[in-house]
């Protein structure tokens, strides 16, 4: 069986990683619909953190979340051996692909339900009326105001995030994967966080402004905190991918990358 050039494996890492990428972030969006509340999760009473005068707050946080730490590390990955560009035709694609799903899910919730479909899913598990279809459509079904604001700060957050990696890699060189990866992050996110909140629910919605700042601040302290907690996998995957490609083939990548980053 004849061996995978250094081109063919070039070629299949950037699929796999561009794979990873555009799956978490699709699965994040669709299931971004459920709040879920952290304090319960872990057997603790609410935060009931006062913020902004008489707004209170608890770690409340999107189902999407969850799954997003990922999505940053995946695009640090991506902008380490493929640099600024191979972030952007996977960002673009991805946040088309965002698009085109919202779009098609949107077409199927106006479908017509078939009656015995309705009549089998009558009741839930305790024995309580419910309809199926409503429930189908109020899962499914986002707003126009949060699917704009989450593709808008998702665009932004990507190419803030490449900015902010290549001027720290330019400072540190091939050293201190560490310190660029979460940088990147830790910003890019500080407005990802704001941005889509106050699109989705200050412009479109009818929230006051100091409920954006207010959970803008829990969702960037989680994001913030799962980003440094996760930096860890970062080395486990350069290891992984230093082994595939063998470690000069991986350097030297990673050097053109940087290279043409920052022409």
């Amino acid at each position: 069986m004849p061996s995978y050039t250094f081109t063919n494996k070039r070629t299949n890492l950037y699929i796999f990683l561009s794979a990873v990428f555009l799956t978490n972030a699709l699965i994040a969006e669709i299931i971004g619909v459920k709040i879920f509340s952290v304090e319960t999760l872990l057997g603790t009473k609410p935060a009931q953190i006062h913020l902004l005068s008489d707004f209170v707050l608890d770690f409340n946080l999107t189902a999407g979340a969850v799954i997003w730490p990922f999505v940053f590390i995946t695009s640090d990955i991506i902008n380490e051996y493929f640099g600024k560009a191979g972030v952007r035709r996977i960002s673009f694609l991805t946040a088309g692909f965002v698009g085109y799903s919202f779009l098609i899910i949107y077409a199927v919730t106006t479908l017509p339900p078939a009656q015995f479909w309705l009549d089998v899913n009558a009741k839930d598990a305790a024995g309580n009326a419910i309809n199926i279809n409503n429930a189908f459509q109020m899962i499914f079904r986002q707003g126009l105001g949060i699917i704009i604001g989450s593709l808008t700060a998702f665009l932004i957050g990507q190419i803030l995030d490449v900015y902010v990696f290549h001027t720290l890699r330019k400072i540190t060189g091939s050293r201190k994967i560490w310190l660029r990866a979460t940088g990147s992050t830790l910003v890019s996110q500080l407005v990802d966080s704001f941005v889509v909140l106050g699109i989705a629910f200050y412009i479109f919605g009818n929230w006051s402004l100091s409920q954006v700042l207010a959970v803008g601040i829990i969702n960037y302290i989680y994001k913030a905190t799962t980003a440094v907690i996760l930096t860890p996998l970062l080395y486990v995957a350069h290891y992984f991918i230093d082994r595939y490609l063998g470690k000069e083939h991986a350097e030297e990548l990673a050097n053109e990358s940087a290279m043409s980053s920052f022409m």
